[in-house]
């Protein structure tokens, strides 16, 4: 459910990137700060399991990341 969740959150992410570059921030950074929870939670853990749970939230705040750079990315090569 949560790799459905983060897949999602990239399309709009990386669509709102590309119809508003300078709105798309502040959703980007509220959606890896929420991520960056998941991550220290995780982390808590003893020894390797801290890793192996803080894992998938730090690829996926990564994902985001991309995404929205990537949309704002296309956004400037258009010639209009």
């Amino acid at each position: 459910m949560m790799i459905a969740g983060v897949i999602v959150a990239c399309v709009v992410l990386a669509v709102l990137a590309f119809l508003l570059p300078r709105l798309s921030r502040h959703p980007q950074n509220g959606a890896q700060r929420t991520l960056g929870f998941g991550s220290r939670a995780g982390s808590k853990a003893p020894g390797p399991l801290g890793r192996l749970f803080s894992k998938p939230f730090r690829s996926s705040s990564r994902a985001l990341g991309r995404s929205g750079s990537a949309g704002r990315r296309a956004r400037g090569r258009l010639p209009f």
